[in-house]
């Protein structure tokens, strides 16, 4: 009979103790470093943040112009926008019809394809309702779908009109992949309310939101400090959320680090590191 060599088994048994040493250790020294779908959910912010205020621009005055890119109000956001306003049906209904084929708009982005507003009553009357939908609608030749839905709550304590929204949405990437976004928001009209420019208007956003990112991974986000967006910028200007993927830690995103300047970056703090990303 063989017999097994003391020595040998100490050997073996060293060598399982290092390997499984180093892989705690590898586990250890390696930092959640995901930023993706932080990038996901911010990009699914923009995208229904600028189809709420197409929608909103084409229903007063019949027009994109203004639309981030230029105070001149002569120049219209696409040279093939096309603004379809059917104020006798019931339920009214706006089309933003962008073609067929890739359009260069103001904000530097390309978008096809058709955004469909319907709504009952007056437009901008307090408990009014209108429902965004989408017909091949891209951006950057992702396409956007599901609905938005918002409803304007009149004025509140601070003297400024606020609407509540609700999102469930997808987008899809060329290569097939999905990110699903919901939202319950509330978004105030800071500034801009009392003037006919589109450019000075402001809202601050809060709320929360939840999805799945491109990858299929899950997340749920809440806004801690309320969200800046102005109409004279393409991206979020200040804001806070925190962000939790599955089975990994919370990532704040800070929107405002640069003092709240129009640009595509922004801040994610993982533990105790900190990335700095570009905005889709």
């Amino acid at each position: 009979m063989k017999m097994f060599n003391p020595m040998k088994r100490l050997v073996v048994l060293s060598l399982l103790g290092l390997s499984v040493l180093a892989g705690c250790r590898k586990e250890k020294d390696e930092p959640d470093s995901d930023t993706s779908t932080a990038i996901d959910n911010s990009f699914a912010e923009a995208t229904y943040d600028d189809v709420s205020t197409m929608a909103d621009q084409a229903a007063d005055s019949g027009t994109l112009t203004t639309f981030k890119g230029t105070n001149d109000e002569t120049i219209m956001m696409s040279p093939c926008a096309t603004v379809t306003h059917d104020s006798i049906s019931s339920p009214r209904v706006i089309t933003i019809d962008f073609g067929t084929t890739n359009c260069l708009c103001l904000d530097g982005r390309y978008r096809r394809g058709q955004i469909i507003v319907t709504y009952q009553g007056a437009y901008r009357d307090s408990g009014s309702v209108h429902t965004i939908g989408f017909n091949n609608y891209f951006v950057n030749d992702y396409q956007v779908g599901g609905t938005k839905t918002v409803t304007n709550e009149g004025t509140n304590s601070n003297g400024n009109t606020w609407f509540s929204i609700a999102v469930s949405g997808s987008i899809t990437a060329t290569s097939g992949q999905v990110l699903s976004w919901s939202s319950a928001r509330e978004r105030e009209w800071i500034e801009g309310a009392s003037t006919a420019i589109w450019s000075d208007d402001v809202y601050r956003i809060t709320g929360q939101a939840s999805g799945t990112g491109f990858s299929g991974t899950t997340f749920s986000a809440n806004i801690d400090t309320p969200l800046l967006i102005a109409l004279d910028c393409k991206w979020i200007k200040e804001g806070v959320i925190s962000f939790t993927p599955s089975n990994r830690q919370t990532r704040v995103i800070n929107y405002g680090y640069l003092n709240g300047n129009c640009d595509r970056l922004a801040q994610v703090t993982i533990g105790s590191n900190t990335y700095t990303i570009e905005l889709r």
